[in-house]
């Protein structure tokens, strides 16, 4: 029935910040914009081109007015093969990055983006 993720929705206090965020400082591409309202835009973000999953970075205070329930952020674990230069790369690029934690299940780390969401990255091999 359901057979991939297509898109996740970020809300955040600036479009253009978390554009910025997403595509300079963790190497996202842009894969879709378009205005739909007179302060904000529709914007899809991913890690590729090819990917298919993208994230909807969404006007938080647009959709507090739509439907303020919804704004809740929700939990997203990204993958990598090669956690180590992940890390890495995100301290210089300045992100906030917590401790690498090697567990018996995966390595991975929690970061977190320009409004101070929290993510964690995953290495899966």
């Amino acid at each position: 029935m359901i057979n991939k993720v297509g898109k996740i929705t970020l809300y955040v206090n600036d479009q253009e910040q978390a554009k910025d965020f997403w595509i300079n400082k963790l190497g996202f591409v842009l894969k879709f914009e378009q205005p739909i309202g007179p302060d904000f835009s529709w914007i899809e973000v991913g890690p590729s081109e090819d990917e298919f999953t993208t994230l909807v970075l969404y006007s938080k205070s647009a959709m507090e007015k739509q439907n303020p329930s919804a704004v809740a952020h929700p939990s997203i674990l990204f993958s990598t093969t090669d956690i180590e230069s992940g890390y890495e790369k995100m301290q210089q690029q300045g992100v906030q990055v917590e401790q690498l934690l090697k567990m018996p299940f995966g390595t991975m780390f929690t970061f977190f983006d320009q409004d101070g969401n929290r993510y964690i990255l995953r290495e899966d091999k």
